[in-house]
């Protein structure tokens, strides 16, 4: 029998390392963490108690020219709370009509899943949801 502990890091594959920093320490807040000495470049973030890992690869699959989809390949963060994320993002430039998609929320407050949810994409069009136990 597998015995399942937690789950350990997500990786992602970005292009250019550089946005990505800003993207995940600047906009959304993460510290990024020590990372080995791999032969291929990357950075590890802090989230929560776990970790996102992400890789600089040569034959990577990106999203290229793709929107928000929550149906497609994503990870979710959880906050403390949604109002709270929405001023967060908000004061950063983003919002549900802004015309640049890499600025875009797709806002989801009375979801199916049973809590709010906040879409936004990554510099490299990676899908994050941000959600909350409620909305508060």
């Amino acid at each position: 029998m597998l015995r399942i502990e937690t789950l350990h890091h997500v990786s992602l594959p970005i292009t250019d390392l550089s946005a990505s920093r800003n993207f995940y320490s600047g906009i959304l807040g993460l510290t990024e963490l020590p990372r080995p000495q791999f032969s291929f470049p990357g950075a590890w973030f802090a989230v929560g108690d776990r970790t996102l890992h992400l890789i600089v690869g040569e034959h990577s699959t990106i999203r290229t020219g793709k929107a928000i989809d929550s149906h497609d390949v994503h990870f979710a963060i959880r906050v403390v709370s949604y109002r709270g994320a929405l001023d967060h993002f908000r004061a950063k430039g983003y919002s549900a009509d802004a015309t640049d998609p890499f600025r875009r929320l797709r806002e989801n407050p009375t979801g199916t899943a049973g809590f709010p949810q906040i879409y936004l994409l990554d510099p490299d069009r990676n899908v994050i949801e941000i959600n909350a136990e409620a909305i508060d």
